[in-house]
């Protein structure tokens, strides 16, 4: 005999997906963002899906009608927007079309065969097909660029899913397969009662995954945040201090040298005095944009002060880093800027040095960088200098 009938087995992920829903709407404060967002819609498919199951709980106070059409359709939203939830968390394609489609399809196919054909292996079949769907597009979204050694969050959440698909499947080869199958949900058989205790359990461990991956998200996010600068959109100085000692490590590795240079606006608080703090913070993204213009994708930038800047070029040599440090000064210098209907002519210093292969202080080599920088400004700007490798005096050597 089974422990528990089905209209307890409901109740209890009735209940329990209210209770959910209740928990994930008004445990949200703050801004809503993307992550929020995600995380109110997930609530409000929990409380759809809660109603779902509540019809089946009440299916002796109900007509077969909305038994059918009312529990079905309300099951096939909820998981849509649950796809619809997941998607916008990892920032993928919401698909929110197709996840439409699939739901009417399904609910017109779950209705033929309720009430035209009547056969409740083809409406089972029909739905499950759709719910199928809804599964492997989470499977996608989970997938997506996931890396070797990826979130716990997210393996936890795909783990769920492909049981999900296991559980769809396992239950249609059981209608279609097995002796004596159950005509409808409500009927006291195996197959039925190990389908809603599993399928039942499911919005609580998916609600948990779900809420870990959110975490971790907002987690990177404050972690990206404390390492970008905001008014440039560039690293800032936390980032390039670890940039430069993970890029020293890597040049250790592979034999190869680092170059670094530290740049400088000439004359910026004439900017600032003439046109304003405003325009002049036009002038520093302006500048980022022409730097940015010739560096390669594995050069790193960043802001390290008000107007001084960092580029960090792996695998270069000093007559390379000079070369690229004159680049980046004639592009400034030959490209003006039009700020707030102002033609500004603005030129760079440009400090050079170059980690030798075994160096491992990056602290020794910005200073280098910056020393040369200054001794730059000192020769009257708008110039390129370097320093020696492990040179610790003031003098350096012109472009």
């Amino acid at each position: 005999m089974l422990p528990l009938h089905i209209d307890t087995l409901s109740l209890i992920t009735a209940v329990q997906a209210a209770v959910l829903a209740l928990m994930l709407w008004v445990g949200i404060h703050g801004d809503v963002g993307r992550a929020r967002t995600s995380l109110r819609i997930r609530a409000l498919a929990l409380g759809l899906e809660a109603a779902g199951w509540g019809i089946l709980v009440l299916r002796a106070y109900v007509s077969p009608l909305l038994l059918l059409l009312g529990g079905n359709g309300l099951s096939l939203i909820s998981q849509g927007i649950c796809v619809v939830a997941l998607r916008m968390l990892l920032g993928e394609p919401l698909r929110w079309r197709l996840v439409l489609a699939i739901g009417v399809v399904g609910w017109l196919g779950v209705a033929w065969f309720g009430l035209i054909e009547v056969d409740y292996r083809h409406r089972v079949l029909w739905g499950s097909f759709a719910v199928a769907l809804y599964i492997l597009l989470n499977i996608e979204a989970l997938r997506s660029r996931l890396q070797p050694r990826g979130s716990r969050a997210r393996n936890l959440l795909l783990l769920i899913s492909v049981l999900a698909f296991v559980l769809v499947v396992w239950r249609n080869g059981e209608l279609w397969l097995g002796v004596n199958p159950p005509d409808q949900i409500s009927a006291p058989s195996a197959t039925n009662f190990i389908y809603i205790l599993f399928s039942g359990q499911q919005p609580l461990f998916a609600s948990i995954g779900f809420l870990l991956l959110y975490n971790e998200i907002l987690q990177q996010e404050l972690h990206t945040l404390a390492r970008i600068d905001p008014l440039t959109g560039v690293n800032n100085r936390l980032a390039i201090d670890e940039s430069t000692a993970q890029l020293l490590d890597r040049a250790i590795r592979q034999r190869q040298s680092l170059g670094v240079l530290m740049l400088d606006a000439d004359h910026f608080k004439s900017v600032n005095d003439r046109f304003g703090h405003s325009s002049g913070d036009k002038v520093l993204r302006a500048l980022v944009s022409r730097i940015r213009a010739t560096l390669r994708e594995s050069d790193v930038i960043g802001r390290v002060g008000g107007e001084e800047f960092v580029v960090l070029s792996p695998g270069i040599d000093l007559p390379a880093a000079l070369l690229l440090g004159e680049r980046i000064r004639l592009m400034v210098e030959s490209t003006p800027m039009l700020i707030d209907d102002h033609v500004l002519q603005l030129t760079v210093s440009v400090g050079v040095a170059v980690a030798a292969p075994a160096e491992s202080d990056g602290s020794a080599v910005l200073k280098r960088a910056d020393k040369a920088l200054y001794a730059a400004k000192r020769a009257g700007r708008n110039r390129v200098m370097a320093t020696a490798a492990f040179e610790d005096d003031d003098l350096a050597l012109p472009a």
